[in-house]
């Protein structure tokens, strides 16, 4: 019997340039790493090694050759299991205080080629124009083509204040879009809020970290605070919140339902990779943390909601999503979801390094796996600055090389169809006013456009409700 630590992680979809997945140190688990092993492979894998010695074109050392092997073991698995040398874990670490060196872009491998899955807010690459779904082919003026995610990520990493040139394949653009960006040290604040107007408060959740619930639960005292009266209506905006942390998002939901209900629980091979987690204090709090839940407005559990996303809300914020629509303590608005239904253990290995292994599937509280399939919402409404979902241009879990399969059989669902009214205008595509639609620009320290067509209809719903329930 050999002890790990392990580390519980339902991470972000793709890998970030700066930065690994987020993880959760509160799961420690013995685990029996002892497993026949396959002779007539081990015996096959050391006469490649040996030949690759004697005859490669040029001198390869060992750790190098060793190394790859590892690589390529845990990327032939699927998208998101990994080997984090040195440097990959220790910015795994650091990143779930939300603060981390590099670009800000979450990514996978298709092709070859590092495709963006979205940009994080209020960084260089966001700032820059990179958008979901974006090709990168080049490096500087190294192309990206035979380089594993992980060297990529590397090369994307750098003193804050250097500069790289990112060379994007866009699609529905003829040309490549060249990018020049400078690093900067990624400070990300997960949540973000606002009273959008009297009795109707707005909150964000950029990424699932290790104070997001505290700064939830001071949001929301905020926003109570300064409408002086209950909230008739709150929108949860999750929309390309990658995800992160699995007890930030037991925390969000524990927010807003009733105490002890089931968040989220999870399959795996192993009995450690078997959870069930509920909205209670011992499943999103450390020892002997205080819970800064405790003194939230008792009007949270009631407030009419609706929770906003789409095809870049991935992982946990699938969670908070399914689990408060499963509820019905919120209204789901937007586009079907990303669709990364699985968890990642990290597991040390001893020498600084450490592997990132998908160890479970997750289950929203009615059984669902949202795994390559997304949560679809209530309400179907589409951005009108992007293009439309029916022309396939949203990146998903689905679409990913080697991704898991869904247990359910629900694999690659079709899309769902908007109806008129609420199906805006593709990007490309004369808009409402017969001008191209473009992104609602934002006004300094303003956290969301007074145009942004979903938050509105978010809004317009709420007072519909108010409306209703006033009659």
């Amino acid at each position: 019997m050999t002890q790990k630590a392990k580390f519980m992680v339902v991470g972000l979809a793709g890998v970030l340039a700066g930065a690994a997945l987020t993880l959760n140190l509160s799961a420690i688990a013995d685990k029996d790493a002892q497993t026949a092993l396959p002779v007539e492979e081990l015996r096959a894998f050391t006469d490649v090694f040996a030949r690759i010695k004697s005859d490669y074109v040029e001198p390869v050392e060992d750790k190098k050759l060793i190394t790859e092997a590892i690589n390529g073991m845990l990327t032939g698995l699927d998208p998101h299991s990994a080997y984090l040398d040195v440097e990959g874990f220790k910015d795994l670490q650091v990143g779930t205080q939300g603060e981390f060196g590099g670009l800000g872009i979450e990514v996978g491998m298709e092709d070859g080629f590092v495709k963006v899955v979205s940009p994080i807010e209020d960084t260089p690459a966001f700032k820059a124009g990179v958008k979901p779904g974006d090709l990168i082919i080049k490096l500087d003026d190294t192309p990206v083509k035979g380089m594993t995610l992980n060297d990529a990520v590397k090369r994307m990493r750098g003193k804050p204040g250097s500069n790289i040139k990112l060379t994007i394949a866009r699609k529905g653009v003829d040309k490549p879009i060249v990018l020049t960006l400078t690093r900067a040290v990624i400070k990300i604040r997960s949540v973000k809020f606002k009273l959008l107007e009297s009795g109707y408060g707005y909150v964000r959740v950029t990424q699932f970290q290790e104070h997001t619930g505290e700064l939830l639960a001071e949001a929301l005292n905020k926003l109570y605070k300064d409408n002086k009266a209950p909230l008739r209506g709150l929108i949860l905006d999750l929309r390309n919140d990658p995800g992160g942390l699995l007890n930030g998002a037991v925390a969000v939901t524990a927010a807003f339902v009733k105490p002890d209900s089931l968040v989220v629980y999870t399959e795996g091979r192993t009995e450690d990779a078997k959870m069930r987690l509920n909205a209670s204090r011992e499943h999103y709090l450390r020892p002997m943390q205080l819970d800064y839940l405790k003194n939230i407005p008792e009007g949270v559990k009631q407030v009419p909601m609706v929770v906003l996303v789409n095809s870049g809300s991935a992982s946990a914020s699938e969670i908070v999503a399914g689990a408060l629509q499963y509820h019905k303590r919120a209204v789901v608005m937007g586009t079907r979801t990303f669709g990364k239904g699985s968890v990642q253990t990290i597991l040390p290995i001893g020498n600084g390094t450490a592997i990132k292994l998908t160890t479970a599937r997750y289950f929203t509280p009615s059984g669902r796996s949202i795994q390559a399939k997304g949560i679809e919402p209530d309400i179907v409404v589409e951005d009108p600055t992007m293009p439309s979902e029916d022309e396939g241009m949203g990146i998903r879990e689905a679409d990913l090389d080697k991704h898991l399969s869904n247990p359910n059989g629900e694999d690659t669902p079709p899309l769902s169809k908007p109806s008129d009214v609420n199906k805006a205008p593709p990007a490309d595509k004369p808009g409402r006013d017969g001008k191209d639609k473009k992104p609602a620009a934002l006004e300094p320290g303003e956290i969301v456009s007074k145009n942004d067509f979903q938050v509105n209809q978010a809004l317009n719903l709420l007072k519909g409700l108010q409306i209703f329930q006033g009659r």
